[in-house]
């Protein structure tokens, strides 16, 4: 019998790639606008954004009127686009058979879905900042995590930023950096692999 544990992973830069600063250069050159100016809106609305504040249709309403070059539709379709599988997100459906899977994330779920759907059925839980109004570090967000993971043994939690491993931390939860060359994914596995052979023995 295999004794799960709780495997929370943050989405952007840990099983896709962030979309940004990639995104905003290519809005950038191709629609004759500053990448500085780009930058400063999204700095405006990133926390109505993420905290689900505004709609998605809001956000970009607002992007086409302070940007009226920019081509609404392009912008959309490449937005999905530079999101992609990063390398961790192949291995979500091994890992879910020594864990369960919760993704803690500040993003839209809008954005995420396409990542999401091939592997769902390995995942036990999603939480998302648009959907609970809050972003990590802030501490409700990890509480409404922390209320759907089993209370037989403490979380492992990967995040591409050490700011939002401390909160987790202070939970009572395990944390691992995920680095940019992916040297984090052995471990997991390694740690999960190991966790269930020492019970079975």
């Amino acid at each position: 019998m295999i004794k799960k544990i709780d495997l929370v992973l943050d989405i952007a830069g840990v099983i896709a790639s962030n979309f940004s600063p990639i995104y905003w250069e290519d809005l950038s050159s191709k629609f004759e606008v500053t990448y500085e100016e780009l930058i400063k809106f999204r700095k405006e609305v990133r926390d109505e954004l993420w905290t689900g504040k505004i709609t998605e249709q809001e956000f970009w309403e607002r992007l086409i009127e302070r940007f009226p070059t920019i081509d609404g539709s392009y912008a959309k379709k490449k937005l999905l686009s530079v999101i992609k599988p990063l390398p961790a997100l192949e291995e979500l459906l091994l890992w879910s058979m020594y864990a369960n899977i919760h993704l803690l994330s500040n993003h839209r779920i809008e954005w995420i879905k396409h990542i999401i759907r091939p592997v769902e059925n390995s995942i036990k839980s999603i939480t998302t900042s648009c959907d609970v109004g809050l972003c990590k570090p802030q501490v409700g967000i990890y509480v409404v995590v922390n209320s759907k993971i089993s209370s037989e043994g403490k979380a492992i939690f990967i995040d591409d930023q050490e700011k939002n491993l401390i909160v987790a931390r202070n939970l009572g939860w395990n944390t691992i950096l995920a680095d940019d060359k992916g040297k984090w994914i052995e471990k997991v596995t390694q740690i999960l692999v190991r966790q269930n052979t020492h019970y079975l023995n």
